[in-house]
Parts: structure tokens; C-alpha cells; sequence
């Protein structure tokens, strides 16, 4: 029997409750394997994205409705159960009666006990009869689906309205922003070109070379795509890459380079002339960043394997600009990776140390009035500005650089918090340090 759009999405939710996976990474697999055309592909994103958005609003209209415990359910029958409340809280254009009838096939084919399929029969069957005075949870956690320990760091740091616009994008589709490799095409041309494949295009409102599509279907099969018109990069780390002052000639390090867009970036602001030295602790990342540069035509990037962490002694002093993007909670990115905000809090709390380790070796590979970048994508102060101030109070030869960015962010502090909700990027931070000749 042929996979539908709403199994695929069962399978990557169970996958990713069960055996930690990341939903987008599995999900592209399964797409891969499912034979689904572009608008079921689609819909399974959809289905699988809305739920990990909702996933606690979901539970809480639920529970009130079951006669079980949730805790108690099958994953699957469980996993059902959301899939038919995402689509008749969230989707006008499926029927409810398709979600119900839907999501008791899942459970029927995918849930051990036999019963099941009725249960999520009924209880679907009773959140349509409760539509009309359904109301909202109060609560910020549960109404929008992020842990209480991560909505009190958003509420401290923005204020409780501040935070619900947050959180609010948090749960919004994010837009596929792609760079024009202008190596190869002007902007005009890889729209034209775009659009003759069908896809969707905008330029982005104040980030040149910076286009916004929609109706892609599966980017790599576009022939724009494979001819390296393009490569897929957030305006945020875009941004980055602009901060960090690329110019033609330099010698580069990025010493966390994986997948490679920011070594892509600083490539094309270097007219690909210089060297750029593109580095990650895993052997098969470095292929997928030759990859890349060969799609793009760039020959200025060259790959090896560097724990960021140890200082290796052949680099000392030999860059006019170090990128770190360092590991990081990735807590700015939930949008795009909604199961983000469900993982424990507890492995995070050893990160700072990890960032101000690299972040205090990479500087020792700047050469003398050369710059350092330090980016992360996350929100926290603790992974952001207190590891930069904490990182300037031990290494008095380095001091924070004003830079100049287009649209509405200001660099004139040296660092920048990028923000969801304000800016319409991905959540990411970056400070440029200048290395005192």
C-alpha cells in the first residue's frame, strides 16, 4: 500500500518522540523514499511541523477530551490523535470529517490495540462538538508549546509582550531565504531563471542579493540549484558574513564551517580571490562543503579536519579573519526546527564553556589588525554577549568593532541580536573583535 502525507508524518513525529531524531532530518529521508508528489511533500512537512509547534496546545485540548491519560496512549495512537487536532484547530481547508477519518486509519494500521481506532474516533469526534467554546490556555508555555524554563529566559529578556511575538513567530512558517551567487549571475538573472521553474520569487526588502521563494518543492531538483545560481542561507547568517568584512585577497579560517554557508558567503564578497580555509571536526561535514563549493564554482575554499577547541600550531597568527559560529543551543532557529524547544535543558548548560574555549584558541589564529567573528544562532545571553564580554576581560589585544548593515539592525556596538519577531530573520547573534596591531 502507497505511503500517504499524513503517514509520513506519523512516522517522522514517532521517530522523533521515540528515538530523538530531528524531525527535519528524517523527514527529508522519508520524503526521499515515499514517492510523494510536491504537494503531498508538502502537506507531510506541514502536518509534521505543526504539531512539534503545537504539540503542548494539542495535549492540553486533548486531555480534557480523552478518557485515557495521554501518557498512557501508544505513540502512535497518541501521534494520531495531534495529527487530527493540528488539522481541525489549524487547517481551514481540510475537511473535518478527511482529519477524523484520516487519523483512525493511522491509528488502525499503526496502534497494537484494536480499540484505538475508535478512540481516536471519538475523542476527535468531540473536540469538533467543542469547537465552539473551545478556549485558549492563559499560560504562554502551553499556548504556545515552548518549555517553561525556555519562556521565562524570553520573558526576562523581552518583556511578557516582547516574548509572545517571539513565540508567535516561533510558531510561524519560516520564509526559504537563498543568496544569489553573483560568481556566476547577476540577481536579475537567477530570478528569471527561478521563475522559469515555476518557483515563487521575491527579493528580499533590504538584504541585496538576498531573494525570498515559495513553491519550491524539493530545491535540489531544481536545474538553478545544481547550475550553483543559488545557495539556501537565512539573512541572519548572511548578515554575519557582511559584519565580518570579507574582502578579496584575505586569508579566512572559518574554523566551524559545516554545511558551509558562511565560507560560500565570504567567498562571493571575496570575488573568490584569496583563501579560505573551511574547517569542521567531522570528516564527512568537510565533504559536504566541498560539495557545495563545487556546485557554486568556488575555488578558494579548501577543507580540513580542526577541533576548534585545540589549539593547533601551524595557524597561529596566519588570518586576516577567523568566523567562529560556534556550537551552540540553536534556540534562535525553533522555527525551522520546531522539536528544538523539547530537548532537555540539562546538556545545554555546558555550552559557554565550550564557546569561550573556542572562541579563545580561534583568536590566537588572527594575525595582528585582523578580525574575529563570533556568531552563534541562539537568544541566550549566556552563550552571546557574556562570552564575548567575558572573552574581552582576558584578551586585552582584542576590542569590539562598530560595523555598518543594511536594513533595520545596527552594528554601531560592535554586536547584534538578530530577532525572529523584530527583524524576520532566523534568532542569531554576532560580534566582530579587531585584533590591536
Amino acid at each position: 500500500m502507497a505511503v500517504s502525507a499524513r503517514e509520513v508524518a506519523l512516522l517522522a513525529l514517532c521517530a522523533c518522540q521515540r528515538q530523538g531524531a530531528w524531525s527535519d532530518g528524517f523527514l527529508k529521508k522519508a520524503l526521499g523514499r515515499s514517492g510523494l508528489d510536491s504537494r503531498d511533500a508538502a502537506l507531510a512537512t506541514r502536518l509534521c511541523f505543526g504539531v512539534l509547534q503545537n504539540r503542548m496546545l494539542l495535549d492540553f485540548h486533548l486531555s480534557g477530551l480523552c478518557t485515557v491519560r495521554l501518557e498512557k496512549l501508544e505513540l502512535a495512537v497518541l501521534t494520531s490523535l495531534r495529527l487530527g487536532a493540528y488539522q481541525i484547530l489549524f487547517l481551514d481547508r481540510v475537511p473535518h470529517r478527511a482529519a477524523v477519518n484520516e487519523s483512525v486509519e493511522l491509528a488502525r494500521r499503526h496502534a497494537r490495540n484494536p480499540r484505538a481506532a475508535g478512540l481516536v474516533n471519538g475523542v476527535l469526534r468531540s473536540l469538533i462538538r467543542a469547537l465552539p467554546d473551545l478556549k485558549q490556555p492563559e499560560d504562554l508555555a502551553v499556548r504556545y508549546s515552548h518549555p517553561e524554563w525556555l519562556v521565562k529566559e524570553f520573558v526576562d529578556r523581552l518583556g511578557p509582550d516582547g516574548a509572545r511575538a517571539l513565540l508567535e513567530a516561533d510558531n510561524g512558517q519560516p520564509p526559504t531565504c537563498v543568496q544569489v551567487n553573483t560568481l556566476i549571475r547577476d540577481v536579475a538573472a537567477v530570478r528569471a531563471a527561478l521563475e522559469e521553474e515555476g518557483v515563487a520569487v521575491e527579493p528580499h526588502p533590504w538584504l541585496p542579493n538576498c531573494l525570498t521563494l515559495t513553491q519550491t518543492g524539493s530545491l535540489e531538483r531544481l536545474e538553478s540549484f545544481r547550475a550553483g545560481l543559488f545557495y539556501v542561507q537565512d539573512a541572519a547568517a548572511r548578515l554575519a558574513i557582511l559584519a565580518a568584512g570579507a574582502q578579496p585577497g584575505m586569508a579566512v579560517l572559518d574554523a566551524c564551517a559545516a554545511p558551509g554557508g558562511k565560507s560560500f558567503s565570504a567567498a562571493v564578497d571575496m570575488g573568490d580571490r584569496g583563501s579560505i580555509l573551511s574547517c569542521d571536526i567531522h570528516p564527512h561535514k568537510q565533504q559536504l562543503i566541498q560539495a557545495g563549493a563545487q556546485r557554486l564554482g568556488i575555488g578558494s575554499i579548501r577543507t580540513a579536519m580542526l577541533d576548534a577547541k585545540t589549539r593547533q600550531d601551524d595557524l597561529t597568527g596566519r588570518f586576516d579573519l577567523v568566523i567562529a559560529d560556534v556550537p551552540c543551543s540553536g534556540l534562535g532557529i525553533i522555527r525551522k526546527k520546531p522539536d528544538i524547544r523539547y530537548k532537555p535543558p540539562q546538556p545545554l548548560e555546558n555550552l559557554p564553556a565550550v564557546q569561550s574555549a573556542i572562541l579563545r584558541n580561534v583568536a590566537g589564529y588572527v594575525r595582528p589588525g585582523g578580525a574575529l567573528l563570533y556568531a552563534t544562532c541562539t537568544l541566550l545571553r549566556r552563550e552571546n554577549e557574556e562570552i564575548v564580554h567575558s572573552f574581552l576581560e582576558q584578551e586585552k589585544d582584542f576590542t569590539l568593532e562598530p560595523f555598518q548593515l543594511p536594513g533595520p539592525v545596527d552594528g554601531s556596538e560592535g554586536m547584534v541580536t538578530l530577532w525572529p519577531h523584530i527583524h524576520g530573520t532566523d534568532g542569531f547573534f554576532f560580534a566582530r573583535l579587531r585584533r590591536r596591531i
